[in-house]
């Protein structure tokens, strides 16, 4: 039993680490591209759920918690192209994003917090809760917006 959970973290440990050389292997060009196609796929998500949220599409629950569950697959998912060996490519990432770190990183906590948080409310269907959720995310992704990425 001792020697199977000794295998199981080191096989745990093993793959955190190729994941880590995985991702500091890919082109600085290629993790930007990423990170745009992941942010891409979230508009594409979020935007007809913060438009049923506001009644300006007409309210489906069956599809707010499909793209919520996308929403909430994908959040993480941009976040691992802004690596710094791409501060120099180009973007509308703003220097911000890697001189103000810790700012940063409480955006992307709050970001994926909510994003958590609306698929939650959407598996329990509450349309109050869903519309309260769909706010939560609109103003983290404004925030972050506003302070990191160029108009």
């Amino acid at each position: 039993m001792k020697s199977r959970m000794i295998a199981a973290a080191t096989a745990a440990a093993l793959s955190l680490g190729f994941a880590a050389s995985a991702v500091a292997q890919v082109k600085p060009d290629v993790l930007v591209k990423q990170r745009q196609s992941a942010m891409v796929l979230i508009g594409k998500y979020f935007g007809p759920t913060a438009g049923m949220a506001s009644g300006k599409i007409p309210y489906n629950a069956q599809i707010v918690a499909r793209n919520a569950g996308y929403l909430n697959a994908l959040a993480p998912m941009a976040w691992d192209g802004f690596d710094a060996s791409t501060q120099g490519e180009k973007s509308r990432a703003l220097p911000a994003v890697w001189s103000e770190a810790a700012k940063w990183d409480q955006a992307r906590d709050a970001f994926l917090a909510a994003a958590g948080d609306l698929a939650k409310a959407a598996q329990g269907g509450d349309e109050g809760a869903i519309k309260n959720a769909v706010g939560a995310v609109g103003k983290t992704c404004g925030g972050c917006h506003d302070n990191f990425r160029s108009k």
